[in-house]
C-alpha cells in the first residue's frame, strides 16, 4: 500500500522535478511550476505609478493547467517546500507560486528547501532543515522587474516617435550597445601607423643557418641557435618607423660583432585559477568552443538539473570542504602527492553580495571525468560533455601544485665601428608542470647555455614591416568581461543582454564578432544625447549596487525606484517635446527608381530595417518600391559547382549563412566563411552532408529517448 502523499515539494523544471522525485520518499510529491507563474502583463505597464510603484501581476499566459495542478495537491498536503533555484529569481518565483497556492483557512506550511546542487544529500539535507523565503532577495528581483520594465514601456514609445517604429530601449541593453557601437566607432577612425621590428638569429659557432622561413621563426631550430629581437640603437629607444630607419640597421646588424653583455636567470612559479564563476564559463567558452552565453548556459543549466555540476549562476569562487577534499583525492590517484597544492587552496569571494553558501561552478563528483560523463544520464551530448570538461578541468586544477619554469634573459650587444645595437633573448623551460598537466603545455623557449663575454655569431635575420591594429570588435567573451569589469549586469542577466541586442537587430554576429549595425548606431546616439544617465556606465553600476544593496536589505526597493524613475519621467516628457526627430542614414546607389524614377525623381536607397538591410525609394512612403538585397562574397565562386556565386543568407534567427547562388541546382551552404581559394569536391560534399545527417539523426534519438523517459515516470506516477 503506497505511503500518504503528506508534502508537495514545487521546483522550476520538470527535469528537476524528475531528479527530486528519484531522491525523495513516497510520502512527498513533486510538481514543476514550468518557470514563472506570475509576471506583469505584457499589453500595459502593469505598475500602478499613483501608488507607490506597485506591482500589477497576473497569471503568465498558458499557465492555468500548471497552478490548477499545483493548486489541487497544495489541497491534499500539510507542507509545501518551495525548492526553486538559490538566486533572487528562484526566491521570486517561490514567492509567486506560494502567493498563487496560499488559500483562505486551513493553507499548508510553506517552507523554503535551497540547495546548490541536486544531488540526493543535498536535496535531503535542504528538506530537513528548510527556511523561510527571504522578502529581500524578492524585493531586489521586484525592483529589477519594475524598473527595467519603466524603461522599456517609457523609453520606447520615445523612440518610437523619434527614431523609427518597432524599437525598444532596454536598461542594461542599451548600455551594452553603447559599448559595441563606441568600439564601432574606434575602429572606423583608426589610422593604422607603420612600424618594424628586426629579429636576429644567432648562432653559438661561426656558422650561418636558416632561423627564419617567409619570415617566421621555424618550429624547430638548429641546434645553437636562437632569435634575439633588436631593443635599442645607439643607446635610443628602437621605434623605427619606415624602411628608411630599418636599412641602415640591418646593414649594421651584417657586419657587426656580437657579445653576451647579461645573462639573468629566475625561477618562476603560475598557480592556476580559481574554479569558475559563471562570467568566466561564459568567456571560456566562447573563447575555446566559440559558443554563446546563451548556449553555454543552457548547457549548463541541463548538466545542473542532472545533478552533475553545482548551481550555474553564481559570481562566488567559494568552495565546500568536502569538495575541496574530494578534488585532492583525485590529484593525488590519479598524478601523484607531489601534483598536490601543499595546503587546500582557497579562494576568496571578489563579489560583495556573493554569499558564502553559493559555491564556484564545479562537478558533484570530482571522481566523474569528461569521458565518462555521457554515460551518466539520457539526452546529454558533446556539447554538455565540452562545457562539463572546462568546469571538471579548472574545478581540479585549482587544488594542483603550481607549474614551475626557468626563465632566462639575455642580452646581447652588435657593435660595428662606433655603430652599437641592442638586443635581448628570452627563453622559458618548464621544471615541473604541476596544474597544466590537465591542459595543452606551451611549448618550451630554449635558449642555449650562454655566459656574460660569450662571442655568438649572426646566423639569419627578419626584417619585419608591420602596422598597429585597431581594436578588435567585441565577441561573447570580451563584451561579458567588459561588462563584469564596469559592474553592469550580473552573471544570470548576460546571456539574455547579448540576445536582446541581436534580436532587436541593433548589432550583428558575424565570424563570432560583434558589428554594431546602421539602426544601433542611431538607437545609441539618440539615447546618449538625450537620456545620458540611462546609458552612463557609472549610473547603471550604481543601480546594480542598489539592487545587491536591497538584496542585503540595506535599502528599501520602492525608494530605489522612485530615485531612479522621478528624473527619467521628467526627461521623456521633455524630449517628446522638444527633440528632433533621428534621422536614419541611407545609402545612396545612384539609381532611378523603376516605380517613380521617371516621373517623380525618386532614387533607390539603400535602407536598414528590422531583418536588415534592402532597397527602397528615397520617396518612401509616398513610392513603396521595394527590394531585397543578396550579398556576394566579391571573387569568389562557391567552392562545389565552381559556377555560381557565394551569397549572404541570413536565417530568421539573425544568423547569416553561406551558401550558392545556383540553389536548389547546387545545395552547397556553410556556417563558415569559406576561406578565398577553397575547393570542395562532389565526395567529399557528400560525406559532410552523411555526416550532417548522422549528427541530426543522433540528436533526434537522444530528444525521442528523453521524451520516452518521461512519458514513462509520468505513467509510473
Amino acid at each position: 500500500m503506497a505511503s500518504q502523499q503528506t508534502s508537495l515539494v514545487v521546483v522550476e523544471s520538470p527535469t528537476k522535478a524528475r531528479k527530486l522525485r528519484s531522491y525523495l520518499a513516497d510520502t512527498y510529491v513533486v510538481e514543476a511550476s514550468v518557470g514563472h507563474v506570475r509576471d506583469l502583463p505584457k499589453s500595459s505597464l502593469g505598475i500602478d505609478l499613483e501608488h507607490d510603484f506597485e506591482p500589477e501581476y497576473e497569471l503568465v499566459p498558458g499557465k492555468s493547467k500548471v497552478v490548477s495542478q499545483l493548486k489541487k495537491q497544495a489541497a491534499k498536503v500539510n507542507k509545501v517546500y518551495l525548492a526553486m533555484d538559490p538566486d533572487r529569481e528562484g526566491e521570486a518565483i517561490a514567492w509567486h507560486v506560494k502567493h498563487l497556492l496560499s488559500q483562505k483557512g486551513g493553507a499548508p506550511e510553506f517552507l523554503r528547501a535551497v540547495f546548490h546542487q541536486i544531488t540526493k544529500g543535498a536535496v535531503l539535507k535542504a528538506i530537513e532543515h528548510p527556511g523561510k523565503i527571504s522578502m529581500a532577495l524578492v524585493d531586489a528581483q521586484q525592483a529589477r522587474r519594475v524598473v527595467d520594465r519603466l524603461v522599456g514601456y517609457k523609453l520606447s514609445p520615445v523612440l518610437w516617435k523619434k527614431v523609427r517604429r518597432g524599437l525598444s530601449a532596454g536598461r542594461v541593453q542599451s548600455v551594452a550597445l553603447r559599448l559595441i557601437v563606441e568600439r564601432e566607432r574606434e575602429i572606423e577612425a583608426f589610422q593604422p601607423a607603420e612600424y618594424w621590428e628586426i629579429e636576429v638569429g644567432l648562432n653559438i659557432t661561426d656558422e650561418k643557418a636558416t632561423i627564419f622561413k617567409d619570415g617566421k621563426v621555424l618550429e624547430k631550430l638548429p641546434e645553437g641557435t636562437f632569435v634575439a629581437q633588436v631593443t635599442v640603437v645607439k643607446a635610443k629607444k628602437y621605434e623605427p618607423k619606415t624602411e628608411k630607419d630599418v636599412t641602415p640597421i640591418v646593414e649594421i646588424l651584417k657586419k657587426a660583432s656580437y657579445t653576451v653583455t647579461g645573462v639573468e636567470q629566475k625561477d618562476r612559479e603560475r598557480q592556476s585559477l580559481p574554479p569558475f564563476a559563471t562570467a568566466g564559463l561564459q568567456q571560456a567558452a566562447a573563447n575555446r568552443y566559440g559558443y554563446s552565453a546563451r548556449q553555454t548556459m543552457s548547457l549548463a543549466q541541463q548538466l545542473y538539473e542532472e545533478g552533475l555540476i553545482t548551481y550555474h549562476r553564481t559570481d562566488s569562487f567559494t568552495l565546500a570542504s568536502s569538495a575541496i577534499e574530494a578534488a585532492r583525492k583525485v590529484v593525488e590517484a590519479d598524478f601523484g602527492k607531489e601534483y598536490l597544492s601543499d595546503q587546500p587552496r582557497v579562494f576568496v569571494n571578489r563579489s560583495k553580495n556573493a554569499q558564502e553558501a553559493h559555491e564556484a561552478i564545479r562537478p558533484t563528483t570530482a571522481a566523474l571525468k569528461p569521458d565518462q560523463l555521457l554515460t551518466k544520464a539520457v539526452g546529454l551530448t558533446e556539447r554538455h560533455q565540452k562545457i562539463y570538461d572546462l568546469i571538471w578541468r579548472r574545478f581540479i586544477a585549482s587544488q594542483m601544485s603550481p607549474a614551475q619554469y626557468k626563465q632566462t634573459k639575455v642580452t646581447i650587444e652588435a657593435r660595428h665601428q662606433a655603430e652599437i645595437v641592442e638586443l635581448t633573448a628570452g627563453g622559458s623551460v618548464q621544471q615541473f608542470p604541476g596544474w597544466t598537466v590537465l591542459f595543452k603545455n606551451s611549448q618550451d623557449v630554449i635558449v642555449p647555455a650562454l655566459q656574460k663575454g660569450q662571442t655568438v655569431y649572426w646566423a639569419d635575420l627578419n626584417p619585419m614591416q608591420k602596422f598597429t591594429a585597431p581594436p578588435p570588435r567585441y565577441n561573447d567573451a570580451s563584451l561579458i568581461k567588459e561588462l563584469e569589469k564596469r559592474g553592469i549586469g550580473r552573471p544570470s542577466t548576460y546571456a539574455s543582454i547579448i540576445s536582446v541586442i541581436v534580436e532587436r537587430g541593433y548589432v550583428e554576429r558575424l565570424e563570432k564578432r560583434f558589428w554594431a549595425t546602421t539602426i544601433g548606431k542611431v538607437v545609441s546616439d539618440f539615447l546618449l544625447k538625450h537620456f545620458p544617465d540611462i546609458v552612463d556606465y557609472d549610473f547603471t553600476a550604481e543601480m546594480e549596487e542598489d539592487l545587491d544593496r536591497i538584496a542585503r536589505g540595506e535599502k528599501e526597493w520602492r525608494k530605489v525606484v522612485k530615485t531612479f524613475f522621478t528624473p527619467l519621467a521628467k526627461k521623456i516628457t521633455d524630449v517628446e517635446k522638444h527633440a528632433d526627430r533621428a534621422e536614419i542614414p541611407v545609402e545612396k546607389t545612384g539609381e532611378q527608381c523603376p516605380l517613380c524614377g521617371k516621373s517623380e525623381g525618386g532614387e533607390v536607397v539603400i535602407r536598414a530595417g528590422k531583418f536588415g538591410k534592402f532597397r527602397s525609394c528615397s520617396r518612401f512612403p509616398d513610392c513603396k518600391f521595394t527590394e531585397n538585397i543578396i550579398e556576394k562574397l566579391a571573387g569568389q565562386k562557391c567552392p562545389l559547382c565552381g559556377d555560381g556565386d557565394i551569397v549572404i543568407k541570413p536565417t530568421r534567427w539573425r544568423r547569416n549563412f553561406y551558401g550558392c547562388s545556383r540553389y536548389p541546382d547546387c545545395d552547397w551552404a556553410s556556417w563558415s566563411k569559406p576561406e578565398p581559394g577553397f575547393k570542395l569536391t562532389k565526395a567529399q560534399w557528400v560525406a559532410m552532408q552523411k555526416k550532417r545527417a548522422e549528427r541530426k539523426a543522433k540528436r533526434e534519438a537522444t530528444l525521442a529517448k528523453r521524451k520516452k523517459k518521461k512519458i514513462a515516470e509520468k505513467k509510473k506516477e
